[in-house]
């Protein structure tokens, strides 16, 4: 043992770690809220999603509706939404980014 302390306050990291949990429960919930959109084909399929990736909104423009080529149409909306949740993790990464390094490096589930 050290004289004269050397040993952490405990109450003080615990205080310290509380507000980060705290911290990072706010930010997720203003991801859960943020709409993030994503396009492809130009903007003839635009997706919506929050910013923890939850698909909102989906909207075809009537020019990408062809009943014989579904299949194109269905990879618009793919790549709509991949789009959007590119963006979305984008986000996550902005707003619980520097929370995580915070708590000494990634946050187990989250990618970073």
């Amino acid at each position: 043992m050290i004289p004269g302390g050397g040993q952490p306050n405990m109450q003080q990291l615990l205080q310290q770690a509380q507000k980060m949990q705290q911290d990072l429960a706010a930010a997720q919930e203003e991801l859960a809220r943020t709409p993030v959109e994503g396009s492809s084909g130009g903007g003839l399929v635009k997706a919506t999603v929050t910013g923890a990736g939850e698909l909102q909104a989906l909207v075809i423009d009537p020019k990408a509706v062809d009943p014989e080529d579904t299949e194109t149409l269905a990879d618009l909306v793919l790549a709509a939404v991949r789009d959007a949740n590119a963006s979305a993790q984008q986000l996550q990464e902005r707003k619980l980014g520097p929370l995580a390094q915070g708590l000494g490096g990634g946050i187990p589930g989250l990618p970073f």
